[in-house]
């Protein structure tokens, strides 16, 4: 059944939304072991559902979130919400990801501060507050764990799972770990690995993190405090790289947020105002040690790295038996076309089906955030060939 309140309250929302939502928490006690090599003695896992499973369970889309994402990719919390959820735009009624035919499903992951199992959260063996202790989590132990909920949720094969940035990566962990109970995957503004450059820029977010001196070593919670500075630097870091020169330029060019030069280190250009200003927003929602578990799982991943030679790739992307939609966007600078081209041409050597688009737009890596006709129009076709997939109960894949 699909989250919703009253009517009333529904009626004053876009048609073309999901409505309002709850998210829910599924908690499992049986230990999920890490690829870390910890264990997590049990875990919850806090998610939202947009549409309706239908009777043959086949009709389940699994949305996979980025590195500062959560379980609220659409709809909205209360009638007088001004926010809708991070995708909005692309999930709901005659959405690409149409609600009205698919079943869609968004968790947050492991490690994540909206409420699934984190630092946040209680340690059971020691009586505090995870903080520093949590283990460090892989997209492996993500996608195990969103198995484990879809087991839950009686979906024994997504008819699709979708996911941008690090939700790609998941994407291509779940068509290896899990190829029969995938049935499309879309890989959007993402890449099979991180380049030196941006292992670098996360080392450089995570450093502002740890030397603030309100860190702690991880225990800032003990000491009633909040590392906001580390975080506000890390936020503004990041977000300089998801955003095009090109979108920097014709937002703010070089405006003064006054008519005069104050010849002193204070905001003085818009884009100094911007960026204060979503460092300031993020540092006040996010958990520090959330975001140093998130960085590293992107820097980890890297699924050729058990093979060898050109082909390393398309060796590992062998297991895969789904049909893939490969997105990336022209101003892109984080994860480049050049990025996704690589991982097209990995699919095509391990001879797996795939569509590749390039989208021209001017707005970096946020791009895959934001409405655009074509990229709506080629997401939503292929999502329409799930369709046939997701109305009988799908065949037993051939190995």
């Amino acid at each position: 059944m699909p989250d919703s309140h009253s009517a009333d309250a529904e009626s004053q929302l876009p048609p073309d939304s999901v409505g309002l939502v709850t998210p829910r928490v599924a908690h499992f006690d049986a230990p999920l072991e890490l690829a870390c090599g910890k264990t997590l003695p049990a875990y919850d896992l806090v998610y939202e559902t947009y549409g309706t499973l239908n009777a043959a369970g086949s009709n389940a889309v699994l949305v996979c979130h980025a590195l500062s994402g959560h379980h609220h990719a659409a709809g909205y919390h209360h009638a007088d919400d001004r926010k809708p959820g991070w995708w909005n735009a692309y999930i709901g009624p005659g959405k690409p990801v149409d609600t009205r035919h698919f079943f869609v499903v968004s968790v947050n992951n492991l490690g994540g501060c909206h409420g699934s199992t984190g630092p946040l959260s209680h340690n059971p063996a020691t009586g505090r507050q995870w903080g520093p202790d949590f283990p460090v989590v892989t997209v492996s132990d993500w996608v195990h764990s969103q198995a484990r909920l879809a087991d839950r949720l009686g979906i024994e094969r997504f008819a699709a799972v979708i996911g941008g940035s690090l939700g790609g990566m998941q994407v291509l962990q779940w068509s290896m770990e899990y190829p029969r109970r995938i049935g499309r995957g879309a890989v959007i503004a993402a890449t099979p690995r991180l380049s030196a450059q941006n292992i670098a820029f996360n080392e450089v977010a995570r450093q502002a993190i740890r030397s603030d001196p309100d860190f702690h070593d991880g225990w800032y919670a003990e000491h009633d405090a909040v590392p906001r500075r580390g975080l506000k630097l890390a936020r503004m870091v990041g977000h300089i790289t998801y955003l095009s020169e090109d979108a920097m330029g014709s937002k703010f060019g070089r405006d003064l947020r006054s008519d005069d030069l104050h010849f002193g280190f204070g905001v003085e250009f818009q884009v100094e105002s911007y960026l204060r200003y979503q460092g300031d927003t993020f540092s006040s929602s996010f958990d520090a040690n959330t975001y140093l578990l998130m960085t590293k799982a992107l820097d980890y991943f890297d699924p050729a790295a058990e093979y060898d030679g050109k082909l390393a790739l398309a060796q590992a992307l062998a297991p895969a038996q789904c049909p893939f939609l490969v997105l990336s966007f022209s101003s892109d600078w984080r994860f480049p076309p050049s990025r996704s081209r690589e991982l097209v041409d990995a699919l095509i050597h391990a001879d797996k089906p795939v569509s590749y688009a390039n989208i021209d737009s001017p707005f970096g890596h946020d791009a895959f955030l934001l409405p655009d006709a074509r990229y709506q129009a080629i997401f939503g076709a292929f999502m329409q060939r799930a369709l046939p997939e997701a109305t009988a109960i799908p065949e037993e894949p051939t190995s």
